[in-house]
């Protein structure tokens, strides 16, 4: 077979097409638990050429101590008038956005920043970085340098900045000591930024030379699939494209432990080529679901899902059930678990004083009450102090909560947390609130994947980066295919042809009739991106007026996500005050 020149997307990202943000962090103190950040500084890279820099001192909760004064030049008095960290983090992380970190001695600012991070209540993202000092050591000789400090190897690089204990000026020094590691690294043939990160860190020769498992692997998106010699499933992935992502494995950016056992046992890599993202996240949930494999943590039984249900029965009461039925009865879930459910079905309880005793009762037989009777939170059915239609109408809202509208639960959970926080009894109070959200947000995601799974056929469209569009066919909340369709090229055949070849699918009871809850939820993700539209629809997709999603949208939310925003480019950009025009 004639031999074929490999592109740049199977070899790795080249450095020269990688943005890097080179940054420093001035502090008060070592310990991130206990110091705070005083100054950020931070220069954008690619290609060798400066694009924009960051800099910007942060106003402290506390003084500044002198030994930090005498060593940065930074005093109170400079702080006194800059923006707090709730202010300047916001625009770091988006300055940020999308780029490989870079520090000198990176673990010290990192750790500071996700300290930042937590301290402002933002999620710590994973950032992957490079570290000057660690670089050097494998780089520099002790004949070149004494030491790995940064003003050492600013003077052997010739950095056009000496480095002095301030952000910008320092980050400005570390571009020019980077640059000269990456030319030494040239020189011995690292020329990607996988193969630095192979570099920078010692690898095992036996990992190393098991990057040839990722050498035909599909450069697109799709899913992979670890096997040992006797061909069982170790570990399911998926990224945007298999073969960059794979050889990750194989160098010191994978540091989880877990997974170097894992490749230690591999023997073979396989791929699934899938049209667009979507298609390659279903496609590893189910990998995952049918194979179990033992270094995947996630999603590997997604059978092990709780439902409550009203029995069938004269006195009907709640229960626990692994699997819906097609008996007609009125079900909520699935909960992931066991606790999800109690503390769901208690918030109903909380409202609707179902029985909770097990057992079947009589409406011809009397049988003794239990002390929940004595307390008011059951109406007794067992010993005739509640009818049967009495009973009856208590069921009949217990229905209504499930599968309609929860305002009765809201209703009632809101009058006892204000009577306990009255009481001063504000854990209780909590625990009501508690049971109320788990109910109403169980109820709510019964609703939309009951919405979905109920819709015989969706086609979906969402655009791709590339201006064309990625197509699926969506049937009873199941993918049954999916396309691409590139940029110039008339959709509508492609429509035609993506349907008439997609699965067919023959639903089952319950909210998620043909698929797992986690597929379900995908495609709803997906359905709800950028630019999504609905191609063709066969059916409803619709919820009640009065329903749970509503009132789930006016519960307390987690914290959003920080506001995008366009970094400057080419200038100093101090937050809390006007923005200097950039320069061309």
């Amino acid at each position: 077979m004639a031999g074929r020149q490999g592109s740049f997307d199977e070899l790795g990202r080249p450095l020269r097409d990688v943005t890097f943000v080179v940054f420093d962090l001035e502090t008060t103190g070592t310990g991130p638990t206990t110091a705070e950040i005083t100054e950020f500084g931070a220069v954008k890279v690619l290609g060798g050429e400066v694009v924009a820099e960051f800099a910007t001192l942060v106003r402290t909760s506390t003084g500044i101590p002198p030994l930090i004064t005498v060593l940065t030049g930074i005093t109170d008095a400079m702080l006194a008038t800059a923006p707090p960290l709730a202010e300047v983090l916001p625009a770091f992380l988006e300055f940020i956005r999308g780029t490989v970190l870079v520090a000198h001695n990176a673990g010290f600012d990192l750790s500071f920043l996700k300290a930042a991070c937590e301290r402002v209540g933002y999620p710590v993202p994973v950032w992957e970085h490079l570290d000057t000092a660690r670089l050097a050591r494998r780089i520099v000789t002790r004949d070149e340098s004494p030491n790995n400090k940064l003003s050492s190897l600013a003077r052997l690089f010739r950095a056009r900045t000496e480095p002095n204990h301030r952000a910008l000026s320092d980050a400005r020094a570390t571009v020019d000591v980077l640059h000269g590691l990456f030319e030494r690294l040239g020189s011995l043939g690292v020329t990607t930024l996988e193969d630095v990160h192979a570099y920078s860190t010692r690898v095992s020769p036996a990992q190393r030379g098991k990057r040839v498992l990722a050498d035909d692997l599909p450069t697109g998106p799709g899913v992979y699939v670890f096997r040992d010699a006797t061909g069982r499933v170790l570990y399911v992935g998926k990224s945007a494209s298999v073969r960059a992502r794979v050889r990750t494995y194989f160098t010191a950016s994978e540091t989880r432990t877990r997974m170097a056992e894992m490749v230690a046992a591999a023997e073979r890599v396989d791929a699934i080529a899938c049209a667009h993202a979507l298609e390659a996240e279903v496609r590893e949930l189910r990998l995952i679901a049918e194979h179990k494999p033992p270094y995947n943590r996630r999603s590997r039984f997604p059978e092990r899902v709780v439902f409550l249900r009203l029995t069938d029965e004269p006195f009907p009461r709640l229960a626990r059930v692994r699997q819906v039925r097609a008996d007609g009865g009125t079900y909520l879930g699935p909960f992931g678990g066991v606790g999800g459910a109690e503390l769901a079905g208690d918030g109903l309880l909380e409202a609707v004083a179902l029985r909770r005793c097990g057992g079947r009762l009589s409406p011809r037989a009397d049988s003794p009450a239990c002390a929940l009777a004595d307390l008011g939170r059951c109406g007794a059915p067992c010993d005739g102090r509640q009818s049967t239609d009495e009973y009856g109408e208590l069921v009949a809202a217990a229905r209504e909560a499930m599968t309609g509208d929860p305002a009765l639960v809201i209703a009632a959970a809101s009058a006892r947390i204000t009577r306990l926080a009255e009481q001063t009894r504000f854990e209780d109070a909590a625990l009501v609130r508690d049971r109320m959200v788990a109910f109403v947000r169980a109820a709510a995601r019964q609703q939309r994947l009951e919405a979905l799974g109920a819709v015989p056929e969706l086609i979906g469209a969402v655009p791709t980066a590339e201006r064309g569009w990625d197509l699926a066919v969506v049937r009873h909340g199941r993918l049954a295919a999916a396309a691409t369709v590139a940029r110039g090229i008339d959709p509508r055949p492609w429509v035609d042809a993506v349907v008439a070849t997609a699965e067919t699918v023959r639903p089952g009871p319950g909210p998620t009739p043909a698929a797992t809850v986690e597929e379900m939820e995908r495609i709803e993700r997906w359905l709800g991106s950028p630019g999504a539209r609905l191609v063709q629809l066969t059916g409803t997709w619709a919820w009640p007026a009065a329903s749970a999603h509503r009132a789930a949208t006016e519960l307390p939310q987690p914290p959003q996500p920080v506001e995008r925003r366009e970094p400057v480019e080419r200038t100093v950009h101090q937050p809390g005050h006007p923005r200097s025009p950039g320069h061309q």
